[in-house]
């Protein structure tokens, strides 16, 4: 926490608006509405119910394949399961782990020419990096599909100057309690389609029709956000600039200790795009650094030090084996050599240079 949440927490009391319903839980919108550019928005209980709630507001049912990036959290493909519709995996780019979109644009054109055109395409902001938005609109206009942007880990990150989500039909945000600002769990359904955001707030309040009774003409959810979680939100919405400067401030001190070692890749960030670094993520090549991510990982770990593996791919879990992967093994590669590095945003050079001192004690000595 940053300080700033109290007063807004003390507010909600004072007026005893603690309910999923209220002015706080409007200025947080309001507020999320004003930062990210994109006019309409409903806060959630959590990225995941936003998620669930693009995907029915798209149309999508049983049987019907929804296509995106293999390389995700389960949170990013689960709802797809809960309307019975199929998820398709794709690849991810070589350099910046976000969906590849030559790959996409290849496999529209075929699915174009077989009449097997997907409903909906999930991009996956990846770490906190943007997808290229511009191109991802261009793709879905031509092809018809819904763009449903996933940036529950991008808040705060930018591409084309514009925030992570912009020019998606939906845009899903996360502010669960690891995430670079967090209303202890939450997360918000953005689009430019006013009339679609507030079908979103009609089904996470149960679907309530307008009356004096309990009526309901459709099932809904118990996916609106409280009173409470929504000050903690304005309060952290504060300081989200500073966060994201922290948190590449972080990156760019790991990347100049440990980006000239042999075998050592951290990602890109083209010049059109401004990443919040949320996780500073490096693959280590066990041939040219001579020492594996899991090498790394159990030294950490016994100086208490914890980093974590990058996602391991959709189509690797068990869960989706039956599932269609297209594309080739980028994923499959950088889950086998990625790690997540301690990154946040309390982390000062003294921290960073901790955990370095740790992956440079494991090099082998020269013969």
């Amino acid at each position: 926490m940053s300080g700033r949440e109290q007063k807004y927490v003390d507010e909600v009391f004072t007026t005893n608006w603690v309910a999923p319903v209220g002015p706080m839980v409007n200025r947080f919108e309001q507020d999320l509405a004003r930062y990210t550019g994109i006019p309409h928005v409903a806060a959630l209980s959590s990225g995941t119910a936003a998620l669930h709630l693009a995907l029915r507001l798209s149309g999508i049912g049983q049987g019907d394949a929804v296509w995106g990036a293999t390389m995700t959290f389960i949170g990013g493909v689960a709802p797809i399961c809960y309307l019975g519709a199929v998820p398709v995996f794709l690849d991810i780019a070589r350099n910046d782990m976000l969906l590849d979109l030559d790959l996409l644009e290849q496999a529209l054109g075929e699915a174009d020419r077989d009449g097997t055109l997907p409903r909906v395409v999930i991009s996956t902001d990846l770490y906190g990096h943007v997808v290229d938005g511009v191109r991802m609109r261009r793709l879905a206009d031509r092809y018809g599909f819904v763009w449903i942007a996933d940036a529950a880990e991008a808040m705060g990150a930018f591409r084309h100057g514009v925030h992570a989500g912009v020019g998606a039909d939906f845009a899903i945000f996360s502010f669960n309690g690891n995430k670079i600002i967090t209303t202890s769990g939450g997360g918000a359904l953005a689009s430019s389609d006013g009339d679609a955001i507030e079908r979103a707030r009609f089904l996470s309040t149960q679907a309530r029709d307008p009356a004096p009774h309990y009526e309901h003409t459709t099932f809904g959810y118990n996916y609106r956000l409280s009173g409470l979680c929504a000050a903690v939100g304005v309060g952290q919405l504060e300081v989200l600039d500073e966060r994201v400067a922290a948190r590449r401030r972080v990156h760019d001190h790991y990347r100049a200790r440990l980006g000239e070692m042999d075998g050592f890749t951290f990602s890109d960030e083209p010049t059109d795009m401004r990443a919040n670094r949320w996780l500073t993520t490096v693959l280590i090549d066990p041939v040219a650094a001579g020492i594996s991510c899991e090498d790394v990982r159990h030294a950490l770990e016994a100086e208490q030090i914890e980093s974590r593996p990058l996602w391991k791919p959709m189509h690797l879990q068990p869960v989706f084996a039956g599932c269609r992967a297209l594309g080739g093994d980028v994923a499959a590669r950088n889950f086998d050599q990625g790690l997540c590095l301690p990154s946040g945003s309390q982390m000062t050079d003294s921290d960073v240079d901790r955990v370095v001192d740790v992956i440079l004690s494991l090099r082998r000595p020269a013969s």
